[in-house]
């Protein structure tokens, strides 16, 4: 899971970004090591239907939707003809659905359309990017619906894909992302996807700006993993239970 991938982002995504050189890098090691970057709408697909998954199959997945990914990180797929899926906020990216509060610079609508034309998957990442868990069941509604919606008219094609804001979620939330019409939704979890996960919280891996060459090398051959979030897994459920209380006080949390 990427977010930014920039020189220089804003301070307010600096943690969660990679250097465009380190993104290179990071590339680099999924093809020497003979990984295959698939979509996460051909992940679940074929779990669903028990097809076989090619060699080392592998997600490459960015959250929100920042400029540095059509600038930065789409020729460095190119080049390696790696998948990949972008998640956007859809209230966020630039041109006439952007309703303020975007962190950096991020995509606009020509840049998202020349990613799909490329062949990334676009999925949806919500509209304003809340944490999705705390809303009420209008607002929720009105979340997923919109994203959704909002990809559909601007690419012709809506998202089946859905990344939940901040990895956070709740039977309500990915009942709600269900109904809004999308087939499959990745977590975040800092652990390898399984099937028994559920189509709907998916896990994957954090890259950050500190994550260097040889913890990126143990990260995609899942080694070492718990050791390597033990921080963020009790940071986690540290969240979950604040905002267990949080929901359960205004009647959410189901």
């Amino acid at each position: 899971m990427y977010h930014a991938v920039d020189r220089d982002p804003a301070p307010a995504v600096l943690g969660l970004s990679v250097t465009p050189e380190a993104f290179a890098a990071q590339m680099a090691v999924v093809a020497e090591r003979g990984f295959t970057p698939l979509t996460t709408a051909g992940l679940a697909a074929a779990w669903r239907d028990g097809a076989p998954l090619p060699a080392r199959p592998l997600l490459i997945t960015f959250d929100d939707g920042y400029e540095g990914v059509h600038r930065h990180a789409l020729p460095v797929l190119a080049k390696h003809s790696f998948a990949s899926t972008v998640f956007v906020s859809t209230g966020w990216l630039r041109g006439r659905h952007d309703e303020g509060g975007a962190p950096d610079t991020m995509l606009d609508w020509a840049q998202v359309r020349e990613l799909a034309d490329a062949g990334t998957e676009i999925g949806g990442h919500s509209h304003s990017h809340p944490q999705l868990d705390q809303l009420d069941a209008a607002r929720l509604r009105f979340e997923t619906l919109r994203c959704r919606e909002v990809v559909g008219e601007e690419l012709g094609t809506a998202p089946v894909s859905f990344a939940h804001p901040y990895g956070y979620s709740s039977r309500r939330v990915r009942r709600a992302v269900r109904e809004a019409g999308f087939a499959q939704a990745l977590a975040v979890g800092n652990a390898l996807a399984r099937r028994r996960q559920g189509p709907y919280a998916l896990e994957r891996m954090t890259v950050r700006r500190s994550t260097g060459t040889e913890e990126f090398v143990r990260l995609v051959e899942g080694r070492a993993i718990a050791r390597n979030f033990a921080a963020d897994r009790a940071m986690t459920k540290g969240y979950a239970l604040a905002r267990r209380a949080r929901g359960s006080l205004r009647g959410h949390w189901i």
